[in-house]
């Protein structure tokens, strides 16, 4: 009776498991529909964000600036801003994104000062586990606003143009599709070096145009630079929210269904130890009539 009482008990436990699961699932499911059609409005502009600084690039082939060479006097300190979740129960998401910081940080600390920020309360727990000072930890949350990821760039920008650094780097998740995510090292600042000549992608545009640029190109440069330096934060918010949520999303589905296989051997092992129990009572019940009439 008390086994049958146990299972029986560990049954209800699992339902309830499977019950949580599953919302939890539907609810990812639905924050990620959200995220990556979010992600997707945004990917056409962040495209012409970048084709109209390669299409000024090719009027400015002497233009300068420390946000694509690079500060004039090196400090030697780099900083990395690490971008997880808040919240766990996501797969390997939070694991595969620590792991590849943890590398890039020790590889970086041979030639370096590196200071660590976080978005993300997974990372700040992380790092002060491991007895690492984090500099500023973001409080971000799983739907990134444009405001507040403009601010955050607005100050690495700052901070950089003003010599603290001498990179800037992004350690996050990014997107391929709902199977293909994948942990990465993307330098925001300084600034990759924009391909000169060829007009804006067609592709993107639907068309090819030949600008006559006033103000100059140098000028327009140096309003879009920084426009690009916010626009891939953001997008590199997005797509870490969009990785999240698809993660969370597989990783309640198998709990769901890995529960409710548990919940059917319990069944089966319920069942068995039940009838066992009955045939036990009846053996006893014949043996005691056989013993009466003996």
């Amino acid at each position: 009776m008390a086994q049958l009482r146990e299972i029986k008990n560990r049954m209800g436990a699992v339902k309830t498991i499977a019950r949580i699961t599953k919302t939890m699932q539907m609810i990812a499911t639905a924050k990620f529909t959200a995220a990556g059609q979010r992600a997707q409005q945004s990917r056409p502009y962040a495209a012409m964000i970048n084709d109209m600084v390669r299409q000024v690039a090719s009027n400015a082939s002497d233009y300068e600036s420390p946000l694509i060479d690079g500060p004039n006097e090196k400090t030697g300190k780099d900083l990395i801003l690490v971008i997880c979740s808040d919240r766990g129960l996501c797969g390997a998401y939070n694991a595969n994104v620590l792991r590849v910081a943890n590398t890039h940080r020790r590889a970086e600390i041979k030639s370096s000062d590196v200071v660590i920020e976080t978005a993300g309360k997974k990372a700040a727990a992380f790092f002060k586990f491991q007895g690492i000072e984090v500099s500023r930890a973001h409080g971000i949350g799983d739907t990134p606003q444009y405001d507040t990821i403009e601010a955050i760039a607005q100050g690495y920008l700052d901070q950089y143009l003003a010599g603290e650094y001498d990179t800037i780097k992004i350690v996050s998740m990014r997107y391929h599709t709902v199977s293909r995510q994948t942990a990465e090292v993307t330098q925001l600042l300084p600034l990759s070096q924009p391909e000169s000549g060829g007009e804006l992608d067609s592709s993107v545009t639907g068309r090819q145009d030949v600008y006559d640029f006033t103000p100059s190109a140098a000028e327009l440069l140096d309003t879009l630079l920084p426009t690009t330096v916010k626009t891939l934060l953001y997008q590199l918010f997005i797509e870490s929210a969009v990785s999240e949520h698809v993660m969370r999303m597989i990783a309640m589905k198998a709990a769901t269904d890995n529960a409710k296989d548990f919940g059917r051997t319990l069944a089966r092992n319920y069942n068995r130890a039940r009838q066992g129990m009955i045939t036990t009572e009846l053996t006893e019940i014949v043996s005691g009539v056989a013993a009466l009439e003996g």
